[in-house]
């Protein structure tokens, strides 16, 4: 659940605001879900748990703007970025290094089949199957871009995993043509199509995007270890800023009751607040705290005014005072846990 939620929040509005399709929102959120989880759990650090949050939520989106630019989903133009990717981000972000043709085979065989298992939902057993079937191309361009020298003088795992991609490659060509000659196109007008698209599709835009992913979370990595310094502080701070949160959210609810009332009892003190609930007067009293005008409902009557008035005096008060004396009250901590990181940097 710590995996999953983050991932699903992020991707399942992001693959909505791109698509209305509910099958492509399924395959976003499923990709997202399978690869966050799996590359989680086989990292079973801290580390492995933010990188799974990270990389999972970028293949669900990713996910997403490829179902929605891509007509019929079809499996060639998806899957082979969607593995490139995912492989790009776990070896720049450190969670797996990539060492030679073996290594990217494993990495790339556990991406594919993790991607495949989120898309099963989506495309059945064929989008796992197409998974699959991309991870020696992919093996092999990751291969190609990150071992050293002495990996890529290593025979025999070069030798097979460009027979396998060449066998990929072939039934990949293979199956275009038939698709094209299906679709009323002359032979060579479908062998030229699949002569094109196929390379293009499997290795061009593989090798663009393994690249593209690897070096910006080659650039990232450094960036996000912030966040494991700060995680101790917002440990400290969660309970008293909760209990801050708390006391301003009951000032609006407060308030919230108290200008409904007004309403009910003085029929002219609100302009718009004819058929007012109180879901209306929670946004109207929680604008007001941030004293902004709630644009559905006007106070005109002073007693209406007196209301706001008070409520945004509490309502700073309580953001300046109560906030501050939070902040005093855990100031101590915070100083503590700074001393113990520069102590544990200077070690």
């Amino acid at each position: 659940m710590q995996i999953a939620v983050p991932v699903g929040v992020v991707v399942v509005p992001f693959a909505y605001a791109i698509t209305g399709v509910h099958n492509d929102v399924l395959l976003a959120a499923g990709c997202g879900l399978a690869v966050g989880v799996g590359l989680s759990l086989r990292m079973r650090e801290r580390i492995g748990r933010s990188a799974g949050i990270l990389v999972g939520a970028v293949a669900g989106m990713t996910a997403a703007l490829l179902a929605g630019l891509v007509p019929g989903n079809g499996v060639m133009w998806i899957v082979p970025p969607l593995v490139a990717l995912a492989v790009g981000l776990a070896d720049g972000l450190g969670t797996s290094r990539l060492r030679g043709y073996r290594d990217a085979v494993v990495e790339t065989l556990a991406m594919s089949t993790l991607i495949g298992v989120g898309l099963l939902p989506a495309l059945g057993v064929g989008g796992l199957l197409s998974c699959v079937l991309v991870t020696p191309p992919t093996a092999l361009i990751a291969g190609a871009l990150t071992a050293g020298r002495a990996a890529q003088r290593s025979v025999r795992p070069l030798l097979l995993l460009t027979l396998g991609s060449v066998a990929v490659v072939a039934f990949a060509v293979d199956g275009v043509v038939r698709e094209g000659l299906r679709g009323g196109r002359l032979h060579a007008e479908a062998l030229l199509n699949a002569a094109l698209s196929v390379p293009l599709a499997m290795i061009g835009i593989p090798i663009g995007v393994f690249l593209a992913a690897r070096a910006v979370a080659v650039w990232l990595q450094p960036r996000l270890q912030i966040y494991r310094q700060l995680a101790e502080y917002l440990r400290v701070m969660w309970i008293p800023i909760g209990g801050f949160a708390i006391g301003y959210l009951a000032i609006i609810v407060v308030f919230a009751g108290f200008a409904g009332m007004l309403a009910r009892f003085r029929s002219g003190a609100f302009s718009g607040a004819e058929d007012a609930g109180i879901g209306e007067w929670i946004a109207f009293a929680f604008f007001r705290a941030l004293a902004q005008d709630y644009p559905g409902i006007v106070p005109v009557s002073p007693a209406a005014w007196l209301l706001v008035g008070v409520q945004v005096i509490l309502a700073v008060g309580w953001a300046l005072v109560v906030f501050a004396a939070v902040m005093s009250s855990i100031q101590p901590r915070l100083e503590r846990i700074a001393r113990q990181a520069l102590q544990s940097t200077g070690k």
